[in-house]
This record gives structure tokens, sequence and C-alpha cells, in this order.
């Protein structure tokens, strides 16, 4: 591998607890392309990992919930035809799914009120613009 995958931080994901799996990918085929393992399915166990703070362990159980089969997330690579590179990407999209997961939530908006002389401007330009359409009108021209 290219080095730790980090999070956020000083936290990165820790090689001892990637489970590893590899396997033909599917797809048109070519020379060599059916006998070589290229497909990587890398699992990491959420449920039970000790590399993540806990704070941010349960605010990833309660986002990635429904892509957790019993505590553990699966992310699949199959784009390049070498299993060296599939394995790259398969821990670099796993770590930006963790760093999106645990990211901290939103500062809720605050609402803000329209100055009154804002909406007194609009109003007065509504005005203006109904009295322009109603001189208009053939109404009056008798």
């Amino acid at each position: 591998m290219s080095g730790p995958y980090v999070i956020r931080g000083a936290v990165s994901l820790p090689e001892a607890e990637l489970m590893w799996r590899f396997s033909r990918s599917s797809g048109p085929g070519g020379q060599h392309v059916n006998t070589s393992d290229s497909q990587v399915e890398l699992r990491f166990d959420l449920a039970r990992t000790v590399a993540l703070p806990p704070v941010w362990k349960e605010r990833a159980l309660q986002r990635l919930a429904g892509r957790l089969v019993s505590g553990v997330i699966t992310v699949r690579a199959s784009e390049h035809r070498s299993q060296w590179r599939n394995r790259e990407t398969a821990a670099v999209r796993l770590a930006s799914l963790l760093a999106e997961a645990t990211a901290p939530p939103p500062k809720p908006r605050r609402p803000t009120k329209i100055p009154r002389g804002i909406n007194e401007r609009r109003l007065r330009e509504k005005k203006q613009r109904a009295e322009t359409k109603r001189g208009r009108s053939p109404r009056d021209w008798a």
C-alpha cells in the first residue's frame, strides 16, 4: 500500500483492521482479464474498530446505517485492470466515505428577517408596475 489513508486530522485507517478480498472482475474480457483477480472488496468493521474516537464512531454508525451489514462496511473497486490500483481506489474511497460520515454536523441556520426598507421598496415597485399595466388597458379610452 502507499501509506496510511488519513480520514481527518491525525486519524487514519489502520492496516490491521482492513480485510481484503479479491475476485475476477465482471464485464467484457480480453487477453488475461478472465484469469486475474483484479476486483477488490475492502471490508472494515466499523462497530468494533478502535481507530476512531467514540464520538466519530457513533456518528459514522448512525449515518452509514443503511450500508452496514452487522457493523461492517464494504467497498468494491474494479475500474482498473491492475489489482494494485483497485486496492488504492478502494482504500481511498473508504477513507473519504468515513471522513464524510464522521464530519461534525453543520451549524444550524440562524433565521434572518428581511429589512423593512427592502420590503417597502418591493411593494412600492409592485404598485408602480401595476399602475403601468393598468395604464395600458383600453378601458379608459371612451
